[in-house]
């Protein structure tokens, strides 16, 4: 005798309805416009911290470059100096570079470092990003980073 299992009642299959949808995308829309903001903050803040690591690690660049040519780099040379043999024959008998890898970076924001061979803050050099609105001077996120000229 064949023994029957009984079969499982056929299963109907249910959507989600429109009602249902608006609501976790309005949820959706509640979060990121809370969680939002405070993640673009910290990215503005993450690009200030990697423009004072950069200044830093270019700045170590050009100290070594001094060390072996004998002089940093003119206002015509720059930074360029760093990764392109010098014109001069005696300076380039000397410079033993590229001092970094790849080219010149520029700031977080797109613009180029700004680079002087007159002493600030310290250092033998000028050497400096305007911050996030690009212009001198500044507060907070947009306050200039780096080895500053004096005023």
């Amino acid at each position: 005798m064949k023994s029957k299992v009984p079969s499982a009642p056929p299963r109907t299959t249910r959507g989600f309805t429109l009602l249902e949808m608006i609501v976790v995308l309005v949820i959706i829309g509640l979060i990121m416009g809370l969680v939002g903001p405070r993640l673009f903050g910290q990215a503005d803040k993450a690009k200030a911290q990697a423009a004072s690591t950069q200044v830093k690690m270019l700045g170590g660049a050009l100290q070594t470059m001094r060390l072996d040519i004998g002089r940093l780099p003119n206002e015509e040379e720059g930074l360029s100096l760093l990764v392109r043999r010098p014109a001069d024959e005696r300076t380039a008998s000397r410079w033993t570079g590229p001092y970094i890898d790849g080219d010149v970076p520029d700031d977080p924001w797109g613009r180029p470092y700004r680079y002087s061979p007159t002493p600030a803050a310290g250092q033998p050099f000028t050497l400096y990003s305007h911050g996030a609105d690009g212009a001198p001077g500044g507060e907070g996120l947009d306050a200039d980073v780096g080895y500053l000229p004096a005023n």
